[in-house]
């Protein structure tokens, strides 16, 4: 059946529904709503398809659509529930379940016929945009396969919705924060309802920002909404009755400036950043990674941890939006090369929950006075931690991919012995919607697993790939069929067995030999200059299209139409 999917952008709800329905078989092309109805109409009427399909819509659908075509928009909460900002009212009033419902687009919005609905679990320490990428996205594709399923059949009627009040776009008066007031898990709701956008509007230390994000603090108190410390470009504020740590902040837009994009809390605060925190707090001494999995995190703020089972230790990253600073890649190889000493057999990497890695921090590089010289030094410490993992030899290496990963991320990923990923996980390997070349030894571990010619596709279409196809083509070892929340513990049960496996070290001998091998036929540091040959030309080229590519990501600018690389037609399959 030839599908369309209409979207405000192609996020990561519009990917995993594109290729969970191109894997199973289905003509699939994608047209983006960019507020010209007239242009819309006109795509889809030349793409002719038998089914509409908008997973992620911020706009209406235009009368000529949805007259004409089944339309079915994919709203983010259950049958009966109406409004822009479902989900942000669900985890700030702290819902425990909520659900996904498909419906026929009609002239009133949110209130046509139901297809298909699916609920799922809110947990309670999830943040939005995570909640989005998880349990929420698992919901809304068992939902749109059982419509589509529905449609195809010809014979199923669709359900009137239940009568339901309709909610109005959730403010920043109902999102602000009383610091004065609002207990902590109060204060947490609210921030995590708005962690990716819109963020909370808060004025302090002279200025206005948005907060983007936020974690308890177990231990510092002080006065409410004072600033107590920071850790790793978070900072931590006090509550009435505890603290919380936000580790990222927007500057609010000025008129006539450009559009501004978040940042480290303590980089987008600059020199308002007091130099000493009240009680000379300031900046929390750096914790030593721990062996011990009672307690990784020491009670404070952490984005890295590491702990072990038996002989399997488990290096734990979390970064918010999956990118990677200069920093946060010289923390993260620090940390890995502790791992390295430590007694184990098996080294697990990757987060617990949503993003495994997008690779360098566009946002950082954008804020750098050099930006050029920023991106360098990014992927130059993002290569750093690549080419040790390739050069571990004693012990396997697993990459665990909770959710998604794209550009030097996956390729992060590939240095491992094997990946593993959840099944709702997209891969995004290629680097050309950025206008760059790649590096993180891309040139050597991507051709390795998929070989030359399937490589050079995947960086040459830049299409996502879903976890089953990644499995089928090599990008991945083990897919994992549960849920976000369960991803962890059936990671750690496979990795103990693994450890536990008899041909371990018969294993462990053939990778050292392949490793040695294989860098008699090239050595890894040719590959990684010819590859930073080809990038440092374009950080050095002012007039090269990354440096406005970067530009329009981080600023979230809308493209004047549907990007090249989408723009497909039934007659080549989709």
């Amino acid at each position: 059946m030839r599908i369309l999917l209409l979207a405000s952008a192609f996020n990561s709800l519009t990917q995993r529904v594109f290729v969970e329905l191109r894997d199973r078989g289905h003509p699939v092309a994608v047209e983006l709503a960019l507020g010209d109805d007239e242009r819309l109409t006109a795509a889809v009427r030349r793409h002719a398809p038998d089914l509409v399909i908008a997973p992620m819509l911020t706009t209406a659908v235009p009368e000529a659509v949805w007259s004409a075509y089944c339309c079915l928009i994919v709203h983010p909460g259950p049958p009966g529930d109406r409004g822009p900002s479902s989900l942000d009212r669900a985890v700030q009033e702290g819902r425990g379940r909520w659900g996904v419902t498909v419906l026929q687009a009609v002239a009133e919005m949110d209130a046509g016929p139901v297809w298909a609905s699916a609920g799922f679990g809110v947990p309670p320490d999830v943040g939005k945009s995570d909640l989005y990428r998880g349990e929420l996205a698992d919901a809304a594709l068992r939902a749109v396969l059982l419509a589509v399923e529905r449609f195809a059949s010809g014979t199923y009627a669709p359900l009137t919705p239940p009568e339901h009040t309709w909610q109005p776009y959730l403010r920043q008066e109902e999102r602000r924060i009383d610091w004065h007031h609002d207990p902590t898990d109060t204060v947490l709701r609210k921030l995590r309802a708005a962690d990716s956008q819109p963020g909370v509007l808060d004025a302090f230390l002279g200025g206005e920002w948005y907060l983007h994000g936020g974690l308890p603090e177990y231990r510092l108190t002080g006065p409410p909404g004072e600033l107590l410390a920071t850790r790793h470009g978070a900072i931590c504020r006090a509550t009435t009755d505890g603290a919380v740590w936000i580790p990222e902040l927007r500057p609010r837009r000025r008129p006539g400036e450009p559009a501004t994009f978040k940042l480290p809390a303590t980089t987008a605060l600059g020199t308002a950043l007091p130099t000493a925190p009240r009680q000379g707090r300031g900046e929390l001494p750096e914790q030593p990674p721990t062996a011990d999995s009672r307690n990784p995190t020491g009670g404070s703020y952490e984005d890295i941890t590491y702990e072990e089972h038996g002989t399997v230790g488990h290096l734990r990253f979390r970064f918010p939006g999956g990118a990677m600073s200069t920093g946060q890649c010289r923390r993260l190889l620090d940390a890995y090369r502790h791992a390295r000493t430590r007694p184990t057999d098996v080294v697990v990497l990757g987060g617990t929950r949503d993003f495994f890695s997008n690779g360098i921090h566009l946002n950082v590089i954008e804020a750098a006075p050099d930006p050029a010289a920023e991106s360098l030094a990014n992927i130059e410490a993002i290569d750093d931690l690549v080419e040790e993992i390739l050069t571990t030899t004693d012990r396997l290496v697993i990459a665990a991919l909770p959710g998604n990963a794209a550009a030097g991320g996956a390729m992060l990923a590939l240095a491992a012995d094997e990946v593993w990923c959840r099944e709702g996980a997209v891969l995004n390997p290629h680097y050309r919607l950025m206008g760059l070349y790649g590096s993180e030894y891309w040139t050597y571990t991507l051709p390795r697993r998929v070989g030359p010619a399937a490589a050079e596709r995947l960086t040459r279409d830049a299409l996502p790939v879903g976890a089953h196809a990644a499995r089928t083509l090599g990008l991945v070892d083990r897919v994992l069929g549960c849920g976000p929340g369960d991803f962890t513990a059936e990671v750690t049960r496979m990795a103990d067995r693994l450890a536990r496996s008899a041909g371990l070290s018969t294993r462990l001998g053939v990778k050292k030999a392949a490793r040695e091998r294989d860098e008699g036929v090239r050595p890894l540091r040719a590959h990684r200059a010819a590859e930073l040959e080809r990038m440092r030309a374009v950080f050095d080229d002012p007039a090269a299209p990354y440096h406005a590519l970067r530009s329009a990501f981080v600023r979230k600018r809308r493209p004047d139409g549907t990007p090249e690389h989408l723009l497909m037609d039934f007659s080549n399959g989709g």
